[in-house]
C-alpha cells in the first residue's frame, strides 16, 4: 500500500501517494476524508484478490488433473 500524504501549498491541500502528487483540493477536511477512503477501497480490493487467487490456482491444478 501506498503512503499517502496531505502538504498545503498556498490555500490548497495536495493529495500525495508516495512522492506522486495526484489531487488539489481546497479543504483539509475533505482531503483528509478522500485519503481515508482510498485507503480502505484499497485494503477491501486486497482482501478480495486473495481468495480469488487461491480459487484460480485450485482451478489450475484440477485442469492440470484432467490432461494426465
Amino acid at each position: 500500500m501506498k503512503i499517502y500524504s496531505i502538504v498545503r501549498i498556498g490555500n490548497e491541500y495536495v493529495v500525495r501517494a508516495g512522492e506522486k502528487s495526484i489531487m488539489k483540493i481546497g479543504s483539509r477536511r475533505q482531503a483528509a476524508r478522500l485519503v481515508t477512503e482510498a485507503a480502505e477501497l484499497l485494503e477491501m480490493q486486497a482482501s478480495l484478490r486473495i481468495p480469488l487467487q487461491a480459487h484460480d490456482e485450485q482451478s489450475m491444478a484440477r485442469d492440470d488433473e484432467d490432461h494426465i
